[in-house]
C-alpha cells in the first residue's frame, strides 16, 4: 500500500556513498518521490558538518520525514537529526555496509526494492525504535558534548583498524580497510577496560568491545546478533584478550554470530554503559566519536523509523 496524500519530504543525499558507487541513488530517490506526487527537498553538500547543518534547517521546518540516501553514516546523520522529534526517519541504503539496513529488514542490495519499500513505509503509521545516546569530551573544545547513534557503536580492535584507516591516504578504496586490519593486527595487543553496566564495574582486559542498539557492523559482521532495536538495552560485546592465531580463528564466526558461543566471549545487556581505557578512540554507525572514556545511554523510542518492521533487529512484530 502507498500513500495517497502528498508529503512534504526532506532527501539528504551522501554522494560518495561506497567510495562514489552510490551516486546515482540519491537522484533517482528525488526522482521517484517527487513522481508520486511528494514535495521533495533535496540535500547535498560537500561535507558531514554542512549536510547536518542543512539537515537541522530542514527538520527545524517539521517535514512529514526525513529520508537519508547512503551508509551508516548517514543513517547517524539522521538519527542526530530527528532523534527525539517527532519526524520519521526513512533510508535507502547506497553504502558500503549497510548494517542498519540489514537488521531492519530494509532491502541493502537492491536499490529499487529500497527505494519501493520507502515508499510503502511512507502510508503506514512509523515504528518506534531506541536510540544510544553518547556523552563524552570533545577534542577540540574540552567542552562535555552529545551524539546519537542508531547501529552499534565500537571502542576496540576494530575502532582501532578504522582509526588507522582514516588516517591513510592510500588506496582509496575499500581495500583501505583491509591493509589497515594486516597492519594492526601485526601490534594486536591486550586492552585494559574499565565498564560499568547500569552501575556494576567490570575491569578487564579484551580485544573487542561493541555496544548494539542493532545487529552488526562492517557489512554484516553480526557482533550483537540478539540485539533488539526496541527492547530498551544496549547489547555489550566483551571479547577478552586473544593471540593472533586465536583471533584469526574466532574472527570468522562473527559472520554467522558464532563467535558468543565461545567461552572468552560475554554479552551483557544494560541501559547505562561506561566504558573507560587509555589511547582507544570510540566509533558509532563507522563515525569517528571521541576518545574513551564515554558514557552511553539507551533512549527508548526515541526513534521514529519509515521501515518493514520485519527485519531480525525488531523485537516486536509490525
Amino acid at each position: 500500500m502507498t500513500t495517497t496524500k502528498p508529503l512534504r519530504l526532506v532527501v539528504a543525499i551522501n554522494p560518495t556513498a561506497s567510495f562514489g558507487k552510490g551516486k546515482d541513488v540519491g537522484p533517482a530517490v528525488v526522482q521517484t518521490l517527487r513522481a508520486i506526487g511528494h514535495e521533495v527537498t533535496s540535500l547535498q553538500e560537500p561535507d558531514f558538518d554542512e549536510l547536518m547543518a542543512s539537515g537541522r534547517k530542514a527538520v527545524a521546518t517539521k517535514p512529514d520525514a526525513l529520508v537519508v540516501v547512503g551508509g551508516d553514516g548517514m543513517v547517524n546523520l539522521g538519527a542526530n537529526l530527528v532523534a527525539g522529534t517527532k519526524v520519521p526517519l526513512g533510508i535507502v541504503p547506497s553504502g558500503t555496509g549497510n548494517d542498519m539496513a540489514r537488521g531492519l529488514g530494509i532491502p541493502w542490495d537492491n536499490t529499487e526494492a529500497a527505494i519501493a519499500t520507502l515508499i510503502e513505509a511512507l502510508g503506514r503509521p512509523p515504528l518506534v525504535a531506541d536510540a544510544g545516546l553518547i556523552r563524552y569530551l570533545d577534542e577540540e573544545t574540552g567542552l562535555l558534548a552529545s551524539r546519537w547513534f542508531a547501529c552499534v557503536l565500537s571502542a576496540g580492535f576494530d575502532a582501532i583498524v578504522n582509526e588507522r584507516a582514516n588516517n591513510m591516504r592510500h588506496p582509496k578504496g575499500p581495500s583501505r580497510y583491509l591493509i589497515a586490519l594486516g597492519l594492526e593486527l601485526v601490534k594486536l595487543k591486550p586492552i585494559p577496560y574499565r565498564l560499568v553496566l547500569d552501575g556494576v564495574e567490570l575491569v578487564t582486559t579484551g580485544a573487542l568491545i561493541s555496544v548494539g542498539n542493532n545487529i552488526s557492523l562492517g557489512g554484516g559482521m553480526k557482533v550483537t546478533p540478539d540485539a533488539k532495536v526496541d527492547d530498551g538495552l544496549l547489547d555489550v560485546l566483551v571479547v577478552q584478550a586473544l593471540s593472533r592465531i586465536s583471533f584469526l580463528r574466532i574472527f570468522p564466526k562473527v559472520f554467522t554470530g558464532d563467535h558468543v558461543t565461545d567461552r572468552r566471549v560475554s554479552i551483557h545487556r544494560a541501559k547505562n554503559v561506561r566504558i573507560e581505557s587509555d589511547g582507544v578512540v570510540a566509533y558509532a554507525d563507522g563515525e569517528r566519536i571521541a576518545r574513551l572514556p564515554i558514557d552511553i545511554e539507551v533512549v527508548p523510542g526515541a526513534l521514529r523509523l519509515l521501515v518493514p518492521g520485519t527485519g531480525p533487529a525488531f523485537g516486536q512484530p509490525a
